[in-house]
């Protein structure tokens, strides 16, 4: 399951919301407690005082009445004599104070003994229960109230904190590395944000002298390679035609030739995977899939033993866009792979609207190996490559959206796949 991410303005104020909370719910519960404690004492007090009260007037007047209103009840047994207006529950009761219900009607009850006779005085608690029930309803009130208005200060308040933050997430996400004049750290205080701020602009600085460096050595590499590369391949092409070598010497040429044109795909690859693309930029070319694979057969033909043969299959014709150079390295590798490790059997090349496959009947690639052929300078058993090959294929698939899956079984051989992007014309 996904965790839901609210923002740092949100979390913020829910903090406060919840901080405000829970000082309202200890408060509500510390005077509810109180209340409750001290309308006890009271009750108690009001018993005594009215037991006294009692046993002073009785000693003036004998005949002295007990009270009898609706919160205050007394009772008086006398040692030796039957009580029938006093309950058999009271009766039961010991000195003290006791909670009791008579008739559904609760009830704070004194006892207290004085000589040979036993005083029971009764507090009504249904008003003090009402009183009480109002004040827990004051309290809850009040504490949603806070809660409230806590969640509207934290919002406000949050507001404040993480606008500076939400100014310099603004200002990064607008910085370009080759934007000089953009200053990230301009106008924040010296504070942790503004330290934040001058770590983003130093970052900054060295983005963009990684990226001039970057530009030099495309530069560098474009003119210092392509142009010794191409005085060598036009040297073997007139070398080519040259009728007086013999057999062996033109099959050098012809290996020289092979290497210089692959050297010089390689190198116009790369550098087109270093350059960073424009907006102004013309879009890429659209490639004939089915021309490009039959090419890329014939550049490697040399490679097969007479003992392999291959097959072509073309179910439709597609055409993709993308840079002609790119698409050819990711065909070429996964052709001269299939015709380099085959040394008897089949290869056969399939082609439809959304995928190219190449298969081949060679030794196959151990289970251990497949997770890391895609890796940069990995080269597997008896591999003469230089590992570049088919990180290169990633990089490129990548790029453009593509997938390219290897499937192998030792001794059964290997399946390449390169599953084209959607959108394909």
């Amino acid at each position: 399951m996904h965790k839901i991410r609210h923002s740092l303005r949100f979390r913020l104020a829910a903090t406060f919301t919840l901080y405000g909370a829970l000082v309202s719910l200890l408060l509500s519960t510390g005077l509810s407690i109180t209340a409750h404690n001290l309308g006890k004492r009271l009750m108690d007090e009001t018993l005594i005082a009215e037991i006294d009260d009692f046993i002073s007037r009785r000693v003036h007047n004998p005949l002295a009445r007990l009270p009898a209103s609706v919160s205050i009840r007394g009772f008086l047994q006398v040692q030796g004599k039957v009580a029938e207006n006093i309950s058999p529950e009271l009766r039961r009761l010991t000195p003290g104070k006791h909670e009791l219900m008579l008739d559904d009607t609760p009830y704070r009850v004194d006892v207290i003994d004085k000589g040979n006779e036993r005083y029971f005085m009764l507090f009504n608690e249904v008003q003090q229960h009402d009183r009480e029930q109002q004040f827990l309803l004051y309290l809850i009130a009040g504490a949603l109230i806070t809660t409230l208005v806590s969640a509207g200060i934290g919002w406000l308040l949050a507001g404040r904190v993480v606008a500076p933050v939400a100014e310099l997430a603004r200002r990064v996400s607008a910085a370009r590395p080759e934007d000089e004049a953009h200053d990230v750290a301009n106008g924040f205080s010296d504070d942790e944000i503004g330290k934040l701020a001058h770590v983003f602009d130093g970052y900054l600085k060295r983005m963009r002298a990684f990226i001039d460096r970057e530009r030099a050595f495309t530069l560098d590499v474009s003119h210092e390679l392509r142009t010794p590369l191409a005085i060598v391949q036009g040297v073997v092409e007139l070398m080519e035609d040259d009728k007086l070598l013999d057999e062996k010497q033109q099959q050098r040429i012809a290996r020289i030739g092979r290497a210089t044109r692959e050297m010089t795909g390689i190198t116009s690859a790369l550098l087109l995977m270093a350059r960073e693309k424009s907006k102004t930029e013309p879009a890429a070319q659209t490639c004939d899939v089915w021309k490009l694979v039959g090419d890329t057969v014939d550049a490697h033909r040399h490679l097969l033993n007479a003992k392999t043969t291959v097959e072509l299959t073309c179910t439709s014709h597609p055409s993709i866009e993308a840079e002609p150079i790119l698409l050819g390295i990711v065909v070429a590798n996964l052709v001269r792979n299939a015709f380099a490790y085959t040394d008897s059997g089949n290869v056969s090349i399939l082609l439809n609207d959304d995928m190219l496959t190449v298969s081949d009947t060679g030794p196959g690639i151990p289970k251990e190996d497949i997770g890391k052929i895609f890796q940069r300078q990995y080269k597997g058993a008896g591999s003469t490559g230089s590992g570049i090959g088919l990180s290169l294929v990633k990089r490129i698939c990548d790029q453009y959206h593509w997938q390219a899956v290897i499937e192998s079984t030792v001794g059964h051989g290997t399946t390449a796949r390169l599953i084209f992007a959607p959108t394909t014309a």
